[in-house]
């Protein structure tokens, strides 16, 4: 099977799923230094460019940014053309239904939908990550091995699965939104600590450290906020929570922690003001 493409979630799957005692290929040709040696660590082997790497597997995980998904699936899409390859290609990506839709109508096979709802899975992790799939063939890919990922399969065609991430990703990322601006706004006035105590009686795990993770990956939520605005107009609802969501992650990508990475953010951080968007939105 094969991942495309090995950033920090895919790596993560795909050396979840090598642990489940599969041998998982990644299309390393031209890529950085830092996404090679990601790769080796989560145990993948290189397919080479695009087109080796359609034709060597019979399942293939799309796990990109939402904001490059399309251009994924049409990537992918030309690669089989090129070869006459038909992976069953696992649409993993934070997206919108019609997006999938979108994907899957260039793919010349079988698209099971799909949706990570938490953080990369690790093979020890006490709780696994778990991944929402749905439609005809969802099930083929529920069967695969993969220590630390619970595969829940539902009830409903593709695009069910994404509907679920673009409905539980508005409140969870959402949450993160709003903390980051609370915090900024109340240490303005100079009420941070009173605001972080009783905020932490609904919310425990309110704080900088959660506000500053989330603006580490602003730049991705951006383009998932607006997924999420479009799959709320898809079912009637008003978009303006999502692309007001979209303002305010676009302007986290602008923060000190919007240039940084997760691990770098210390647990004891108490100081919000590396939140403060540095330039124009």
């Amino acid at each position: 099977m094969g991942v495309l493409a090995p950033g920090a979630m895919g790596a993560a799957l795909g050396g979840c799923l090598t642990a489940g005692g599969h041998r998982v290929l990644a299309s390393l040709a031209g890529r950085s230094p830092e996404t090679v040696a990601r790769a080796r660590e989560h145990g993948l082997d290189d397919a080479g460019d695009l087109d080796g790497l359609v034709a060597a597997v019979d399942v293939l995980l799309l796990v990109v940014p939402p904001g490059s998904a399309r251009a994924a699936g049409a990537d992918v899409a030309a690669a089989c053309a090129r070869t006459g390859a038909r992976p069953l290609v696992a649409e993993l990506d934070a997206v919108a239904p019609a997006t999938v839709a979108a994907i899957a109508a260039d793919l010349p096979g079988d698209v099971v939908d799909g949706a990570i709802s938490g953080p990369p899975p690790r093979p020890d992790a006490v709780a696994p990550t778990r991944v929402f799939l749905s439609g005809p063939r969802a099930a083929e890919v529920a069967a695969l091995t993969a220590p630390g990922v619970r595969w829940l399969v539902l009830d409903g065609p593709v695009g069910a699965a994404s509907a679920a991430k673009m409905c539980t990703a508005s409140v969870r990322k959402g949450h993160q939104a709003l903390l980051a601006q609370a915090l900024v706004t109340a240490a303005e006035h100079g009420v941070l600590d009173t605001v972080v105590d009783d905020l932490r009686l609904s919310f425990p795990d309110a704080g900088v450290p959660t506000a500053a993770v989330a603006a580490t990956k602003a730049w991705r939520f951006v383009d998932e906020m607006t997924e999420i605005a479009a799959t709320q107009a898809d079912a009637g609802m008003s978009p303006a929570p999502g692309e007001a969501l979209a303002a305010v992650y676009r302007a986290l990508a602008t923060s000190e922690w919007g240039a940084r990475q997760p691990d770098e953010v210390p647990a004891d951080l108490t100081d919000p003001a590396g939140l403060r968007p540095r330039g124009p939105a």
